[in-house]
């Protein structure tokens, strides 16, 4: 898959709260970075990453624009509480190697009233 079809893949699945499946379109060793968190190493500790945040709260991602470049893809979205963000995807061989993440945590936390941090 060219890297936009795997974004493409990527926002449906993600749409589904589909942990393994997303997980699946990861190399063994890519790196997940959302900015506001640690980066995450591993297909496996990107699945867990999903499952918890799929737990956590109730997420869809509405495509705003992709793009590609080469081995990258770029992701602009929305959700439907009005959060924005983007993504850049590395893509080689059909699998994500690298992802970095733009979004704005605290936003996210207050729409879906979840606990905010205390520092």
């Amino acid at each position: 898959m060219k890297p936009k079809e795997v974004v493409e893949q990527f926002v449906a699945l993600f749409n589904k709260a589909d942990a393994q499946g997303l997980s699946e379109l990861y190399a063994e060793n890519a790196i997940n970075h959302q900015v506001n968190t640690d980066p995450l190493e591993g297909k496996e500790n990107i699945r867990r990453m999903f499952e918890t945040e799929f737990a956590t709260a109730e997420m869809v991602c509405i495509v705003e624009n992709i793009f590609q470049d080469g081995n990258w893809a770029m992701l602009e979205w929305k959700d439907p509480l009005g959060l924005r963000g983007c993504g850049f995807f590395h893509v080689i061989d059909g699998k994500i190697q690298f992802q970095r993440g733009y979004w704005d945590r605290l936003s996210f936390l207050r729409q879906h009233k979840l606990p905010l941090p205390t520092e």
